[in-house]
């Protein structure tokens, strides 16, 4: 399965980026990383909508699509990864998973989440998101192979 991490804003040099090196050096599944930024919009609901047609158009068609948003499904580390394995047995090849902007993801995008999961009530930097989700699908990884990593 190939995993992509769309989000809107890069990761620099510094401790997210060093974080999100290591987490994707222990992947064994393809990663790859689409950034984009919406330049020269005013108003929230156009940056958002914006954001979005950036992160689709770069999504490929027959994607899985998980989408992260604070209203999301609040799920353990064991049932994310139960079902990235069904999407896996069931021979999805490419999953998407889409970080949104400061103000969150157009419905748009949420409209085609096939997931949409949330990583609990408090608030997080984007970046440090970003990580953090890499971390819970090398954990996912983990757990399908029965590794000792997640306890």
């Amino acid at each position: 399965m190939n995993l992509t991490i769309a989000a809107v804003g890069r990761i620099k040099k510094g401790p997210e980026r060093s974080l999100w090196d290591i987490y994707a050096k222990r992947l064994r599944w393809p990663l790859s990383l689409i950034e984009v930024e919406a330049k020269n919009v005013i108003g929230i609901e156009q940056i958002k909508k914006k954001e979005a047609d950036l992160l689709l158009a770069k999504v490929p068609k027959t994607s899985v699509i998980v989408a992260l948003d604070q209203n999301g499904l609040v799920a353990s580390s064991a049932e994310f990864a139960k079902k990235i394995g069904e999407w896996q047995n069931n021979g999805i090849n490419n999953l998407v998973l889409v970080v949104g902007g400061s103000d969150g993801l157009d419905s748009t995008v949420l409209d085609k989440a096939q997931m949409i999961i949330s990583m609990g009530q408090m608030t997080w930097p984007h970046k440090l998101a970003r990580v953090m989700l890499l971390e819970q699908l090398y954990r996912a990884q983990c757990i399908l192979n029965n590794h000792p990593y997640h306890k």
